[in-house]
């Protein structure tokens, strides 16, 4: 199985008129390999899969999985023509994941997981979204699967399974390169504030870490660069909550998207009201771009375990940003919405148990109980 070379993706209909700089990306070398032969694996693909490499893989499935529902829905009502290949490019990835995850498990004697199939998407349910949001919701969606991917690599031992999440990441990062490039290209995106260049490179006073008394500084860039990130992930999330607050059959499930729609509300008006008071730009919102549909067009099941991922996602999220913050008031910010994501996500994580829903991840032995024969 080989994962060196990430396939070659959007090379079905590339816009003719476009400059290399804002429509496509250029592949001066499309033969990725020399990246591995700077670094080679002199490692083997034998062995048992260790808890690292089942417990990522069995992430990539499950994600993907969900992905590919969600893609194929989209691609029921896009007109846009170059937001159409990159749902399909993404479609190709997801799909392909999918397959090559199947493949190891089958060679080790692993059950393939339930997942998602046809049975959690309705492809004849009529449009919840705007052609826009599926770009928003892409690049997205990547930064999740980045997230994964770049953090198995290190914890990663046989060849294969490593080979597999470089592939999966530099392929997802081609991706996220084609979706900028459009946002760029159609103006549907703010990019991240503009500072000064540093006079020269200096040591922080004692007042650094001040946020409610004495000389408060102003946001250095990683601060900014992280209000930016959770601002544009987290409106991205309420336009999608908001659409399956619309379509959600279960009560429960629906009573949980509003609370969650409330909560990322309020966590962007925290975030941007600090850039805004630094006077920085900021994403705008994306709930113009819900339709009114009342169909659902996934299954709860699906929605669900989608919102409890992604908030989730938004934990990992908070992590990065409190550990290169450096002011009082932005890390207590950040711990109150960590505090609040975390109850949500328990909630979640019980509507799925009470429903059955809950697939349960690769387990350690429980010594404890082993029973003797």
């Amino acid at each position: 199985m080989d994962f060196i070379k990430p396939k070659k993706i959007g090379s079905k209909s590339e816009p003719q008129n476009e400059s290399p700089k804002e429509g496509k990306i250029e592949e001066k070398n499309e033969d990725k390999s020399c990246l591995l032969d700077r670094a080679p694996i002199h490692r083997d693909s034998s062995g048992p899969l260790t808890a690292s490499e089942m417990g990522k893989l069995w992430a990539a499935y499950m994600g993907n999985s969900m992905s590919t529902c969600i893609l194929k829905y989209f691609l029921q009502h896009v007109e846009d023509e170059d937001i159409k290949q990159l749902v399909e490019d993404a479609l190709q990835l997801s799909t392909d994941f999918v397959a090559s995850v199947g493949e190891i498990f089958k060679k080790e004697n692993f059950p393939i997981p339930i997942g998602f199939s046809d049975q959690d998407v309705n492809l004849d349910a009529p449009r919840l979204f705007e052609d826009e949001f599926y770009v928003h919701y892409l690049k997205y969606a990547a930064k999740a699967g980045l997230s994964i991917y770049h953090i198995a690599i290190p914890l990663l031992f046989r060849k294969d399974i490593t080979e597999f999440f470089i592939y999966s990441m530099e392929a997802t990062t081609i991706l996220v390169e084609k979706v900028k490039n459009i946002l760029m290209k159609k103006k549907l995106i703010i990019k991240p504030p503009v500072i000064p260049v540093p006079e020269k490179a200096v040591y922080v006073h004692k007042d650094f870490l001040n946020g409610y008394l004495g000389k408060v500084r102003p946001l250095h860039a990683l601060e900014i660069t992280h209000l930016y990130d959770n601002i544009e992930n987290n409106v991205t999330s309420k336009a999608l909550i908001l659409g399956f607050c619309q379509v959600a059959e279960s009560k429960k499930v629906r009573e949980l998207f509003i609370k969650g729609k409330v909560l990322t509300q309020k966590s962007v008006e925290r975030y941007i009201g600090e850039l805004h008071k630094a006077s920085l730009p900021t994403p705008q919102p994306l709930d113009h771009l819900v339709k009114l549909s009342t169909v659902p067009p996934f299954s709860d099941k699906l929605m669900l375990f989608h919102k409890m991922d992604m908030f989730s996602m938004k934990l990992r999220a908070f992590g990065n940003s409190i550990a290169v913050n450096g002011r009082h008031d932005i890390g207590l910010m950040y711990g109150k919405s960590l505090m609040d994501i975390s109850i949500f996500v328990e909630e979640a994580a019980r509507i799925m148990l009470d429903n059955g829903w809950f697939e349960q991840p690769p387990l350690a032995v429980d010594r404890e109980h082993l029973k003797t024969e």
